[in-house]
C-alpha cells in the first residue's frame, strides 16, 4: 500500500505563493509517475500539473508558467511550486500517483489540502 500526505496548503493573497509537498510511504516496490490535482467548491477534479520518473513535467493550461512540479526520487516526494496565484486557484489540492504494490500498479490519492487565494 501507499500513504501519501500532503503538507503546504492555505491562505494567500492574490499575487502570493505557495509550495504544496507530498511525502510517499509504505510497501510498494516502485513509484511510478506522480501528479497533482485540484477540486474547486461544484466543479469536478482536474489535473494541475504531472512528473514522470524521468521527471518530464506536463501541466495544465491554467497554470502554465506559474506553477512548477518536482520530485524528490530519493525521498519519495513531489512538490509543487505555484506563484502569481489568482483567487480561481482555490481549491483543495490532491497528490497523486501510482505505485507498484503486490506486483500490480494502482492508483493512490492523499486526503488533501486547501489552497485558498483571496482577492
Amino acid at each position: 500500500q501507499v500513504h501519501l500526505v500532503e503538507s503546504g496548503g492555505g491562505l494567500v493573497q492574490a499575487g502570493g505563493s505557495l509550495r504544496l509537498s507530498c511525502a510517499a510511504s509504505g510497501s510498494f516496490s516502485r513509484l511510478g509517475p506522480m501528479a497533482w490535482y485540484r477540486q474547486a467548491p461544484g466543479k469536478q477534479r482536474e489535473l494541475v500539473a504531472s512528473i514522470t520518473t524521468v521527471r518530464y513535467a506536463n501541466y495544465a493550461d491554467s497554470v502554465k508558467g506559474r506553477v512548477t512540479i518536482s520530485r524528490d526520487s530519493a525521498k519519495n516526494t513531489v512538490d509543487l511550486q505555484m506563484n502569481s496565484l489568482k483567487p480561481e486557484d482555490t481549491a483543495i489540492y490532491y497528490c497523486n500517483c501510482i505505485a507498484e504494490y503486490d506486483a500490480n500498479w494502482r492508483d493512490y490519492w492523499g486526503q488533501g489540502t486547501q489552497v485558498t487565494v483571496s482577492s
